[in-house]
């Protein structure tokens, strides 16, 4: 017999919300100078953003790949791989982060929802911590936004509260779930702060500084907060 639904389940993203992602960028830039120069710097982030149109998501090893193809005798292409491999994202939490997941997971189930692809973002979440502090409840999509289906299938609940940096996404959410879910906005990383979508601030639920400040909500305040507010 199937366990009932949840009350509450709490759908979190990764960077950007858990990790300062804007940090990790600034070290790949920082170690692709150092390693390959400007001009392979530059040659490395165009295959990055052909690959991001054509995939939908951010492919780091990927663009890797195809730079490696363009310059196959670039002797210090496996220093730059042993870069992304090795990269200690545990040091790029946020502040309380996990300590966050725990608060949240006394009320409800904690699941890591992020966009991304099926290598390295993985890689990610677990050197991170961020899996074993959501008990092993990982999904990563293409875009997670038009996974809700499957995201209620698996982890079946009576109200759900996401927490994302891209107010894009949370929008799109409300749109499909309405009072059934309270989207959470953290004003942090640099899509939080595009200056093109403070327009779009208004259609989250709460909006809050840094994730941490979820300490301070019980989970009938964040449930409210969701059933008060229409669809945009």
């Amino acid at each position: 017999m199937a366990a009932p639904p949840a009350r509450v389940a709490y759908l979190i993203d990764v960077d950007d919300t858990l990790l300062d992602g804007d940090a990790f960028v600034a070290d790949w830039h920082a170690q692709l100078l150092s390693l390959v120069g400007a001009e392979g710097q530059a040659r490395y982030w165009a295959h990055f953003e052909t690959l991001r149109i054509e995939l939908g998501y951010a492919d780091y090893l990927g663009a890797l790949q195809r730079f490696r193809l363009e310059c196959p005798h670039e002797p210090r292409l496996c220093d730059a791989a042993a870069f992304l491999v090795e990269y200690p994202f545990r040091d790029l939490l946020l502040p309380q982060a996990l300590t966050t997941i725990g608060h949240l997971a006394r009320s409800g189930p904690v699941i890591i929802l992020s966009d991304g692809d099926m290598i390295y973002q993985p890689l990610k979440i677990r050197r991170a911590g961020l899996a074993d502090a959501a008990e092993g409840r990982v999904l990563i999509y293409v875009h997670k936004e038009r996974e809700l289906a499957e995201v209620a299938r698996l982890h079946p609940a009576e109200h759900y509260v996401i927490i994302d940096d891209k107010i894009t996404i949370l929008a799109a959410v409300k749109q499909a779930w309405g009072a059934r879910v309270t989207t959470v906005f953290p004003r942090q990383g640099h899509y939080a702060n595009d200056p093109a979508l403070r327009s779009w601030h208004r259609f989250a639920d709460l909006a809050i500084e840094h994730i941490a400040e979820l300490m301070g909500h019980d989970a009938s305040t964040l449930i409210e907060a969701g059933r008060a507010r229409p669809a945009p």
